[in-house]
């Protein structure tokens, strides 16, 4: 059941959508390509070649998740929380009955904070295992309703429909909206801005991944997360990938070694201005 949204929206201060130059650039060209084709309809295939270009340069942006073409997008945290030996511990795609729990007990015993990036529909299914995130400290966020593979290539509507359920949802276990908000895969659409924006939604991918998603091997994951990792990292993982579980406590002894404080991307951003 998708709850209404219109609390979890009103209740959270929302931001001027600005046009990145990317998209103003398209808009631009596409405004261009009218007039040039009304006045030259024979420049129709050099019209057709510039507008291909074009969009494959925002395909390319869609399918790469740390690139800010198409807007605003936290890769590492702000200046001030590296300053502090800060990094964030970010898991999507739960909460998940069997894994959650113990991500959660491993996260207390090293006294680390993390940030969830939650289905809406699995947090609606799983309300008191939500709470239970939220009650240890850690921040709960937007990660869409049903997590469809298609996100990136979604109208605007029904973007919105997928970004205001999940925010919805969660505000209504947590008590919280979500301030921040991660694509599916890390697939972004050129819509997506649009709807984030008047929402107080902050976007943000990863400094790097472990591929837990995917890899079996511990090792190989954990190679992955901690090469080059410094202070104001954000690291991505699963709580729906059970392997997590093997990489998590060396992991996080890395991290202690290395004086390092993980700490939730509400907490690392707090009283940074959004972007």
């Amino acid at each position: 059941m998708i709850l209404d949204t219109s609390t979890a929206i009103s209740s959270q201060s929302g931001r001027r959508w600005r046009p990145s130059p990317a998209i103003r650039v398209s808009v631009l060209l596409h405004a261009a390509a009218s007039v040039v084709l009304a006045a030259h309809p024979q420049a129709w295939p050099w019209v057709l070649g510039v507008l291909v270009a074009n969009h494959l340069v925002l395909l390319y942006a869609t399918l790469s998740p740390r690139d800010r073409l198409l807007g605003p997008n936290l890769v590492r945290l702000p200046a001030a929380a590296a300053r502090r030996r800060e990094i964030s511990l970010t898991f999507d795609d739960g909460p998940d009955p069997e894994v959650t729990p113990r991500v959660l007990e491993l996260l207390d015993r090293y006294q680390a904070k993390a940030s969830f990036f939650c289905i809406g529909e699995k947090a609606a299914a799983r309300p008191e295992l939500v709470k239970e995130i939220a009650r240890r400290g850690h921040s709960v966020e937007n990660h869409s309703y049903h997590h469809h593979r298609a996100f990136a290539f979604f109208g605007i509507s029904r973007l919105r429909r997928e970004v205001d359920a999940a925010q919805a949802t969660v505000a209504s276990i947590t008590g919280r909206p979500p301030v921040f908000f991660r694509a599916p895969a890390g697939f972004r659409s050129p819509l997506l801005d649009p709807v984030l924006a008047p929402r107080g939604l902050r976007y943000v991918s990863w400094t790097r991944r472990g591929f837990d998603a995917v890899s079996a091997d511990p090792r190989r994951i954990l190679r992955r997360l901690t090469r080059g990792l410094a202070a104001g990292d954000v690291l991505l993982m699963h709580d729906s990938a059970p392997v997590v579980l093997a990489v998590l406590p060396a992991l996080l002894e890395q991290l202690s070694a290395r004086g390092l404080k993980a700490v939730s991307l509400v907490s690392a951003c707090a009283n940074e201005p959004g972007e």
